[in-house]
């Protein structure tokens, strides 16, 4: 899927901070943002941010409330377009090598290929069906059996498929909080993604809810390169495959997942995962 209103010529390959070894190898960075400012009006929320996110991986925001985790989520599918005065400084975001802040990107097309995920379910006031459907609707597509199959693919894909079935047609309201989430990220799969981002996607659950979303995170990342913002480290750690612990609009510092919680390289960094600030 191109995200260009026309081809951009090939340009020259960004230098972003090397990874460590381990998450580097026999990988392909799918997203990489280089030398990144960015501002809502005159204030600057993320300062000179660099790294890469590899491709089927589940790469982790974590960090103190305000500290630009949700901001840098949402630029990645220029969600942020839609603030007032919201701007980048300077530095750019490549999706699959595509600058995805040049005038010639498409930012429908984008939207497709970058799926959201919010903190808050928000599924439509539609029938289950109708929910899962919604986008490929708007592309035109209505013949029946298309739909159909969109339908069972999602909600299988999003571990729903067994719990309403029987019920397509009853509202997406009338579920539980865990069951509108899975609807949701159903409802994202149905354009095709390749890439998943989640703003905080288990603030609003309980522990049995969150342990499914969990799991569904596990298997979907087979399919999808999923990027979580949460505050909650516990859940960094079980679904993560990187972290990236962010303070106050600067990233202090991105690795595997095991190294930053269990021998962080960076003291503050440290500080944060031990409990001591935040």
């Amino acid at each position: 899927m191109s995200l260009l209103t026309n081809k951009i010529p090939p340009q020259e390959k960004s230098s972003f901070n090397e990874m460590d070894e381990d998450i580097a190898e026999n990988s392909r960075a799918l997203i990489g943002i280089a030398d990144f400012d960015f501002f809502y009006g005159e204030k600057q929320a993320l300062f000179d941010v660099n790294m890469e996110m590899v491709e089927n991986k589940v790469t982790a925001f974590i960090g103190p409330s305000g500290c630009g985790k949700s901001t840098l989520l949402r630029c990645i599918n220029r969600m942020n377009d839609l603030i007032d005065e919201a701007r980048i400084g300077r530095g750019v975001i490549k999706v699959d090598g595509v600058d995805i802040y040049d005038p010639r990107v498409d930012t429908i097309e984008l939207r497709k290929r970058v799926g959201m995920v919010f903190q808050k379910s928000n599924p439509f006031p539609k029938s289950v069906y109708e929910n899962v459907v919604y986008g490929l609707r708007i592309q035109g597509i209505n013949k029946k059996s298309t739909l159909d199959e969109a339908v069972e693919r999602c909600l299988k894909g999003a571990a729903l498929w067994d719990e309403v079935k029987d019920r397509l047609d009853t509202s997406g309201l009338s579920l539980s909080g865990g069951q509108q989430q899975r609807l949701c990220i159903a409802r994202s799969l149905a354009v095709e993604p390749s890439i998943l981002l989640m703003d905080e996607p288990c603030s609003a659950l309980d522990p049995v809810a969150t342990a499914k979303i969990e799991e569904l995170i596990h298997l979907l990342k087979e399919k999808y390169t999923i990027v979580i913002v949460t505050h909650n480290m516990q859940q960094a750690a079980r679904v993560s495959d990187h972290t990236a612990f962010f303070y106050l609009g600067k990233l202090i510092e991105m690795g595997a997942t095991d190294q930053i919680f269990m021998s962080p390289k960076v003291e503050q960094t440290e500080a944060y995962i031990s409990g001591r600030f935040g």
